[in-house]
């Protein structure tokens, strides 16, 4: 009887149907169905129920729907990311190999296409993965889970880039002036796959295909795994809980939205975001256009530059109310402030780099009680936490009362 249920359960996993919709929470629903009516077939005894929902959940967690749960362990696993931190990380690659392209000689940039949804280079990945006898779940997107969706987004994003020279004529050949002249323009292509076109390269089973077919059939559900604003990594963990516990709440309501996006937002020159959430630009290929950095002109995926990230922090952790730099940068921001010493700092206060080049968060200290700063660096492509090195001076933001 127990064997029966067991692979009943495993079965019922994979029914597609009954595990995509709203994510884990239709999950959860539908396995506590399933062991309901298993538990009243067996009797209702406590034991053979527990082993159902084990089975159940192991079956779920195993299979292609696993990627519902990728982020969830707590920051338990070291090495594991969220879908929205393996978004950032492969798109900081494509900006990589974007800026590879820019180096040629070249006098205006042309770009054609567009990447592949992010929704859809996940639910390929978790079918590829997970979706046969051999595979390895996607519930824990580690080191190697990694470089597999990095390999798909690969297989579903192709980028070249090519010179062509475009003559532009005389503008008035009946002058004595030639003004004719040669521009060398860059093109570059994003040659992007659908999921549907990935079925037949990767020669999926019916299986495969019927579970891509509902993983596909809830694009917000997909949507959310790559725009999640759920703290889930292990430093971010550490950080947060060890906030003083007599913090101010305004204080902590900073750090803690801060560390929503720690991971997850790749750096861009002049990128502001004020709107509660998740931008869905975000990732999205830009052009550069804000004056005043070598990436200006470039193309490269939409995120958040130092002060825009710190303007996103003060605005979302307040509901949509404050806006720290009342439309200006790092160097208005710290107008905004009041000078403190480092002795003074507290979570919350911001740092800056000279002359107001780069702004930052104080966000804590680490296990030997030095001061760490969370911001979005160029350097790093993406939201960190650091020491403060490089930073030299601090202010208190007028917005805290203490």
């Amino acid at each position: 009887m127990r064997n029966v249920a067991v692979q009943q359960a495993k079965k019922a996993a994979k029914s597609a149907a009954a595990f995509t919709k709203k994510a884990v929470q239709a999950v959860a629903k539908a396995a506590s169905t399933i062991i309901n009516a298993l538990a009243g077939l067996a009797g209702g005894g406590v034991l053979l129920v527990a082993l159902l929902a084990v089975a159940l959940i192991a079956a779920i967690v195993s299979s292609p729907f696993g990627i519902f749960f990728a982020g969830n362990d707590g920051g338990s696993v070291p090495d594991a990311v969220s879908a929205a931190e393996a978004m950032a990380s492969i798109n900081s690659a494509f900006n990589t190999r974007l800026a590879e392209l820019h180096t040629v000689t070249h006098d205006s940039v042309q770009i054609n296409g567009h990447m592949a949804d992010w929704g859809e280079v996940l639910a390929v990945f978790a079918v590829l993965t997970a979706g046969n006898d051999a595979g390895v779940d996607v519930a824990t997107l580690d080191a190697d889970r990694l470089a597999r969706l990095t390999a798909v987004f690969w297989a579903m994003n192709a980028v070249t880039g090519q010179v062509t020279p475009v003559t532009h004529p005389d503008s008035n050949p009946n002058d004595e002036v030639d003004d004719s002249w040669t521009e060398q323009v860059l093109t570059i292509t994003i040659t992007s796959k659908t999921a549907n076109e990935m079925r037949a390269a990767y020669s999926f089973s019916d299986y495969q295909n019927s579970a891509l077919d509902e993983l596909l059939a809830d694009p917000a559900a997909l949507a959310s795994l790559a725009q999640s604003l759920t703290i889930t990594n292990a430093e971010a963990f550490r950080i947060l809980n060890a906030l003083p516990a007599d913090l101010a709440p305004e204080r902590r309501e900073v750090v803690r939205t801060a560390l929503m996006l720690y991971g997850k937002v790749n750096y861009f020159w002049g990128g502001k975001s004020l709107r509660l959430g998740w931008n869905p630009s975000w990732g999205a290929v830009t052009k550069v256009t804000a004056e005043g950095s070598p990436t200006t002109g470039t193309y490269r995926p939409y995120g958040l530059d130092c002060s825009g990230f710190v303007d996103w922090v003060f605005y979302n952790a307040t509901g949509g109310t404050y806006h720290i730099s009342h439309g200006g940068g790092a160097h208005s921001q710290h107008t905004y402030c009041t000078s403190i010493t480092w002795e003074e700092a507290l979570p919350g206060d911001l740092v800056f780099y000279p002359e107001d080049s780069h702004v930052g968060i104080v966000c804590g200290r680490d296990e030997s009680g030095n001061l760490q700063v969370i911001h979005c660096s160029s350097g790093s492509n993406n939201v960190v936490i650091t020491g403060t090195s490089g930073f030299t001076s601090i202010g208190r933001p007028q917005f805290f009362t203490q």
